[in-house]
């Protein structure tokens, strides 16, 4: 199928005033969970967190190879769209993935994909 093709009448005009499927606008949260990821920074400690749960922001800075403030910058992203949530302890900051967070990005996300287009294999 060609982009825009069910739009076509005969001939390949567009039909002006052509009824268009529209559906249900996604929750504002998740183009903001989507723009925190698009940095593999990001999506990187979201799989340290993931993999460790619980992990004080100090501990990122050595896997990660940036350093303080960097890391808290990215944190600070993450925690601002919802996907991490954050445990201060005295004065250590300890972050987690968010739960159902993720998931629920990940549903939007599949939402999205037109049906019958997953049956591909992309290998």
């Amino acid at each position: 199928m060609r982009v825009g093709e069910n739009l076509l009448v005969d001939g390949g005009v567009c039909e002006p005033g052509a009824q268009l499927t529209l559906p249900e606008p996604v929750a504002p949260a998740v183009p903001a969970a989507i723009k925190a990821l698009s940095d593999p920074t990001r999506v990187r400690i979201v799989q340290i967190l993931a993999a460790n749960g619980s992990v004080c922001a100090c501990d990122l800075e050595e896997p990660l190879g940036l350093s303080q403030p960097t890391v808290s910058h990215h944190l600070r992203q993450l925690l601002k769209a919802g996907l991490v949530e954050r445990d201060k302890r005295g004065t250590w900051a300890f972050y987690r993935v968010s739960s159902g967070a993720l998931a629920g990005v990940a549903t939007a996300i599949g939402a999205l994909v037109p049906a019958g287009a997953g049956s591909a294999s992309s290998a």
